[in-house]
């Protein structure tokens, strides 16, 4: 039986934020219901992300009815508002330290991150001003240099926060778009060539970030400092073996692996599901891939091929750049993995993005009613 793309992306987003809040009880009710600074509350994540969870499930609804035309008139607006967002979350009024950052956004008791804005801001722009230059996309100076300007401002505004990896994750959106939408591949290999040396140069002109690098390269040189979250991930994996320890007897969240509710919570579903369960989770972002590609190769203008594929490859590239460093594939920063890490922002606008790409295929061509009439020879 064919599963109809929207129907696809809504149980697989569906599976992955309820199976993300079993996990973000099982993870961090003995950590938050043994501290003081989380009010001795066992259930306060869970509280919360239900939530978040709730108010995500209304935005996706909303999405999924608007027709997504609807971005393409509200990417200078949009913009906008992400600038000045990011402005105001570097002064003291709004900005809420946390972790040596200031990433949050804080109004009243509201506190939410502008850099989840800025990811879905960068699609909607680039896919609603690159489906509209054709040719002109071949072009260095009209088809390429604006959108270094355009992200460039966000990326500056992101360094000073800072935040490293979503930086680079909007890099990775700017090339992807740019390839999508016809750019010609030695301009995105000549920008990928040149951003190299300016990766080098803010990795290594900050200790803590060069510090995460070498520790990436060598994490046993360092195992109680910044190797330490490589190595506990790595020891919650391998205890899981296949079919993992059990719900709730995962040994590693005991204060041990740090930030296991968010950046490492990979690494309690391979403890306590083991491989079976990793794997499963590889499959379904996976078949959110495959859906995502059928939609956007379904959609009835290119707007809507760009904004569906933008889409698809920040989801699926977020997951798997969080599974790389639970993994030690990848150097160790704080990205969430979507639709099951604690956090609002994060589940809110994947969220949303994944209304808007039910709502992409929802307003795809239709055949025509002749196009089904059956044709009998006399």
């Amino acid at each position: 039986m064919k599963v109809s793309p929207d129907i696809g992306i809504i149980v697989i987003v569906l599976v992955l934020v309820v199976a993300g809040v079993v996990m973000i009880y099982s993870s961090s009710g003995i950590m938050s219901g043994e501290s003081q600074k989380y009010r001795m509350d066992p259930l306060l994540f869970l509280r919360k992300q239900l939530v978040w969870m709730v108010l995500g499930i209304v935005m996706m609804l909303v999405f999924m009815y608007l027709d997504y035309h609807i971005l393409e008139k509200l990417k200078y607006p949009l913009f906008a508002l992400t600038v000045a967002l990011l402005f105001l979350v570097l002064t003291p009024k709004f900005g809420k330290e946390a972790g040596g950052a200031v990433r949050w956004f804080r109004l009243g008791p509201v506190s939410f991150q502008p850099s989840e804005l800025a990811k879905f801001c960068l699609i909607v722009f680039l896919a609603s001003s690159l489906s509209k230059k054709q040719k002109k996309v071949e072009s260095f100076t009209y088809g390429i240099l604006p959108y270094i300007i355009v992200t460039g401002a966000l990326v500056v505004l992101i360094l000073r926060q800072p935040d490293f990896g979503t930086v680079v994750l909007l890099g990775i959106i700017f090339v992807g778009m740019l390839f999508l939408a016809g750019a010609r591949i030695f301009y995105l290999v000549g920008i990928a060539l040149c951003s190299l040396p300016v990766i080098y140069a803010l990795i290594f002109s900050s200790a803590y970030r060069r510090a995460r690098v070498l520790a990436f390269l060598h994490p046993g040189n360092d195992p109680l400092g910044k190797g330490y979250h490589t190595i506990q991930s790595l020891i919650a994996l391998g205890s899981g073996g296949p079919a993992g320890l059990g719900l709730g007897a995962g040994r590693q969240k005991l204060f041990f692996l740090p930030a296991p509710h968010t950046d490492f919570i990979i690494s309690v579903i391979g403890e306590e599901f083991g491989f079976a369960g990793t794997l499963t989770v590889v499959l379904l972002f996976m078949g959110f891939l495959w859906l995502g590609a059928s939609i956007m190769l379904e959609a009835k203008d290119k707007f809507g091929r760009l904004l569906a594929g933008g889409i698809t490859f920040i989801i699926v590239l977020q997951a798997f750049f969080n599974m790389g460093v639970a993994s030690g594939i990848l150097p160790v920063k704080g990205v969430p993995l979507p639709f099951i890490s604690f956090g609002g922002s994060s589940l809110v606008f994947m969220m949303a993005c994944a209304g808007v790409l039910v709502s992409v295929w929802r307003h795809r061509p239709k055949l025509k009613p002749q196009s089904l009439k059956l044709k009998v020879k006399s």
